[in-house]
């Protein structure tokens, strides 16, 4: 119905997992990936200090994320929402507010056939930015896609925002992100953000 306010706040758009919390040894792939039970959920060090620095500076926080492991049956969606239950109430003891969060559950070669499709709004699309901008009439080449895959750039970059790589730095593939700027962790993309304000 319409954008939010007449204020044209800007953003910062957060990928989850690598970010906000850390990955977790998948036995079964051997792989470091999103959390599958909210026992797993645990934020990393220095993030909640980001967006609490963030927000304090005026920035709208929004968290933008792929979460296929409903869509490749490795986790259920009451799972899925007893983690971001977790997240959430760690958020509020600590005073952040976000804006909105989204969520992509899809994936085009998973296995639960609901969620097994296509979309608009799986990371690289810009969907959800486009979506948030639109309703908080933000000012998008003013805000910030910070995540740590190359569909995060991506997607930033087409939704017209600048964008930060969380990497090991310019010798890794960080380097041909063609990200505005690489940093180790989520208080150091903050603290970037906010000197470059």
């Amino acid at each position: 119905m319409g954008t939010v306010g007449p204020c044209r706040q800007r953003a910062v758009f957060l990928d989850r997992d690598g970010i906000i919390n850390r990955n977790v040894l998948n036995p079964a792939t051997g792989d470091f990936e999103a959390p599958l039970t909210a026992e797993d959920f645990e934020f990393i060090p220095g993030a909640v200090s980001a967006m609490r620095e963030l927000r304090a500076a005026g920035f709208l926080l929004f968290l933008v994320s792929n979460q296929p492991n409903v869509a490749k049956g490795k986790s259920t969606l009451e799972q899925l929402a007893a983690i971001h239950m977790k997240l959430q109430s760690g958020l509020t003891r600590s005073g952040i507010e976000f804006s909105r969060f989204y969520y992509c559950l899809h994936h085009p070669r998973g296995v639960v056939s609901e969620y097994s499709r296509s979309c608009e709004c799986r990371k690289p699309s810009p969907y959800f930015l486009l979506k948030a901008g639109a309703q908080f009439n933000l000012p998008l080449s003013q805000s910030w896609m910070v995540g740590d895959r190359l569909t995060d750039v991506e997607c930033g970059r087409a939704a017209g925002t600048k964008t930060i790589l969380i990497g090991s730095g310019p010798s890794s593939f960080a380097k041909d992100a063609l990200a505005d700027e690489i940093a180790p962790d989520l208080l150091s993309a903050a603290r970037f953000i906010l000197s470059a304000d």
